[in-house]
């Protein structure tokens, strides 16, 4: 047995996100495909299609956009047979570069909160942990060029809460990452495969962490999707006041999704140097760069 850990990022262009966010969510498994089976007929019920037939993705970004929650409370819930024929026009008319029309619009704002609902539903269905990192989206890198040889210090706290969860769970785990930018890719490959084969702490971690990455293309991976809504909610909606992360955050993505992440996220106990403390699985750091493990 063994659990796969679906990666992405956010906030990483630096432009509206106040948070940069790499995290995802892990399945076993055994899980994996009734979980995609399952994202799949929750599509099918949301949209009444398939979204990538329409060159749509199933993004937090797409799906909890503040337009698509204007959409949705244009009018009162639909019922879901009227929800999917106007949903689908909707799809239809951006192929055909056609206006929707009033219902179309608020039928697709209604189909993409049901869909971010329901996802969420099925990852705790599906017995799935959140493990994520964060920083502020205005933290720069030091100009210095051995920076980029080394696997920055939120991104080590990742692996860490991974490993700690892989450990008590006696199971081996894979890295599965959204494929972004070859060159960007190339290298958090290259910091990663410096991390776990470089130091003490890495060469340890790979007794349950498999430190090769695959990579796939998120508009065909259901996991990798829920993994994008999950960290996109956690950027606009989840806060760790006492630890500094106190940036305005959108009430209606925290409000409703805020709990769903405390839910999922991984809760256990991490160890070091004898002494053994409670963890969980997002992580906020202030300054990557600095040293220490705030």
């Amino acid at each position: 047995m063994s659990w796969l850990l679906f990666l992405d990022e956010s906030g990483h262009d630096h432009k509206q996100m106040p948070y940069e966010v790499r995290g995802g969510i892990a399945l076993q498994d055994s899980q994996l495909w009734p979980f995609v089976q399952a994202m799949q007929r929750l599509e099918l019920d949301c949209f009444g299609g398939q979204s990538h037939l329409y060159r749509k993705e199933l993004k937090g970004s797409t799906l909890l956009d503040k337009k698509r929650f204007k959409f949705a409370n244009q009018a009162p819930p639909m019922s879901p047979e009227s929800r999917r024929k106007h949903a689908r026009g909707f799809l239809t008319k951006g192929l055909e570069k056609k206006p929707p029309t009033r219902d179309e619009f608020t039928a697709y704002g209604q189909a993409c909160l049901e869909m971010a609902r329901g996802t969420f539903q099925l990852l705790r269905d599906h017995g799935a942990i959140l493990f994520a990192s964060a920083i502020p989206a205005v933290v720069r890198k030091p100009d210095q060029p051995y920076i980029e040889e080394f696997l920055r210090k939120d991104h080590v706290f990742l692996q860490e809460r991974f490993f700690y969860f892989l450990e008590a769970q006696r199971q081996h785990g894979l890295l599965v990452m959204d494929e972004v930018e070859k060159s960007a890719d190339r290298k958090f490959v290259r910091q990663l495969e410096a991390y776990f084969t470089r130091t003490a702490t890495g060469r340890y971690r790979t007794a349950w962490i498999v430190p090769t990455p695959f990579f796939v293309s998120s508009d065909m991976t259901y996991p990798v999707q829920a993994a994008d809504l999950c960290i996109y909610c956690l950027n606009w909606g989840f806060r760790l006041p006492s630890q500094g992360m106190n940036a305005t955050r959108r009430d209606e993505i925290g409000d409703e999704f805020g709990p769903w992440l405390n839910q999922l996220q991984f809760s256990g106990a991490g160890q070091k140097d004898g002494r053994v403390f409670p963890c969980w699985g997002i992580v906020y750091v202030q300054n990557p760069y600095a040293p220490g493990r705030t």
